[in-house]
């Protein structure tokens, strides 16, 4: 699948994603992304003359530094710094393969301690969604670095929200280890290398991964809750914005 925006690798519009009532997710509402740092000439005109309005930046400053987004003409970027998922250094020099194994959390660990923090940033992404302040420029572009955990939690709640199925919401959640192997993931290694990380399946893993299991594990917690919509009214997203929101996605 190539990406949607040149300069990326795990960009796309999540129009078309099929609905549980029937019918699909509209197109040019909601996207989602890997970090926009490479992003071409190119890519910067496809995102000036298309429908995103705003882009929403999960990165830590930490992760910005270096690697900022490029000014796109009239696009308003929102820093959301998720500290979940993003790398903050490495486990300490010597222990072995064993010990690692036991002081790394698995994906679906590290989902479920960010929905117990980030329910207001998540509200408040549902809202730039359903109430855009430009109508003909109201697409919202959500990423992080790697464009599959932060990002792919936040766009799950959201479009399960708005009743896609979930099914077809899993499917577009596992479609990015797909989109990020290849160039990505041999950069991002190769990066984890020189800064001395062993290279084991539980790091590597959690750096390239998309398992179904780390997305139904989110659904699991939030249905013991009341669901992605309850979820995200706890996090402060009112009836009337859930229903904008229902109304952008589904129609």
């Amino acid at each position: 699948m190539s990406a949607f925006i040149a300069g990326t690798y795990n960009s796309r519009d999540t129009g078309g994603i099929p609905l549980a009532t029937g019918g699909s997710t509209r197109a040019g509402v909601l996207y989602r992304s890997d970090a926009l740092a490479g992003v071409t000439d190119e890519g910067i005109r496809t995102l000036t003359a298309g429908p995103i309005g705003t882009i929403v930046d999960f990165r830590t400053d930490l992760e910005r530094t270096g690697l900022e987004n490029p000014a796109v003409p009239r696009v308003t970027t929102v820093e959301s710094p998720l500290l979940e998922a993003a790398f903050t250094g490495m486990p300490s020099a010597g222990l072995d393969e064993a010990a690692l194994r036991a002081l790394i959390p698995s994906l679906a660990d590290i989902y479920i301690r960010m929905l117990g923090s980030a329910a207001a940033t998540f509200a408040e992404v549902a809202r730039l969604v359903a109430r855009p302040a430009d109508e003909t420029h109201g697409g919202v572009l959500v990423h992080c670095t790697a464009g599959k955990d932060r990002t792919g939690v936040a766009v799950a709640l959201l479009l399960d929200a708005a009743g896609a199925d979930r099914d077809a919401v899993i499917a577009d959640y596992v479609l990015s280890e797909t989109n990020l192997a290849g160039e990505w993931t041999e950069l991002m290694l190769a990066r984890l290398a020189a800064w001395g990380a062993p290279l084991i399946p539980a790091i590597t893993d959690l750096v390239t991964a998309t398992p179904p299991e780390a997305i139904k594990a989110v659904f699991a917690w939030v249905d013991e809750r009341g669901g992605s919509a309850g979820y995200l009214r706890g996090g402060g997203l009112s009836e009337a914005d859930l229903g904008a929101l229902r109304e952008r996605i589904a129609g």
